[in-house]
């Protein structure tokens, strides 16, 4: 699936304000909910809750990756939130989280899903990605410096942590 297809601007917030990690996916969920409006955000907040409730999604230095299947889903979505400053999210190496990429699969995983939950991981994983996501100053040119970082997300090639 083309990333474009999974993450359109009206799900990228930045700089937002986030009391706890448990607000962080209030405010996830209502991202999420605007790219399927017939499920309501309480039943993709649960879900978040439920998954974080199995194991922290925090992928180390300061983001994290929430993510939740969801009953009725057929697509896979997903979210970005960059906030002005960073949350305890419980997370492995005990830094604070200030990117928080969410995602939500359809409850019957495919392969495809599979195979965006890891390229998305992969793609996260890049450490200069990181950096420009953090230096940006709007919601739209967080957008524009995450889908500019996907260049090798449809082809599922394996990226390295250092961005090759």
């Amino acid at each position: 699936m083309l990333f474009q297809e999974i993450i359109q601007p009206d799900r990228v917030l930045c700089n937002a304000h986030a009391r706890s990690k448990k607000h962080c996916l209030e405010i996830l969920s209502e991202l999420l909910v605007r790219s399927s409006p017939d499920i309501p955000s309480d039943t993709i907040f649960e879900a978040l809750i439920e998954r974080e409730r199995l194991g922290c999604t925090s992928l180390k230095k300061g983001l994290a990756f929430p993510h939740c299947r969801i009953d009725g889903l057929d697509d896979s979505f997903a979210a970005m939130i960059k906030l002005s400053e960073p949350i305890d999210f419980d997370a492995p190496d005990g830094e604070p989280v200030d990117l928080i990429f969410g995602m939500m699969v359809p409850a019957m995983l495919s392969d495809e899903d599979y195979a965006d939950v890891k390229a998305m991981t992969g793609i996260l994983a890049d450490e200069g990605l990181r950096g420009r996501l953090r230096s940006t100053n709007s919601s739209s040119t967080l957008y524009e410096a995450l889908v500019d970082g996907t260049d090798l997300f449809s082809s599922n090639e394996p990226r390295t942590a250092t961005g090759g």
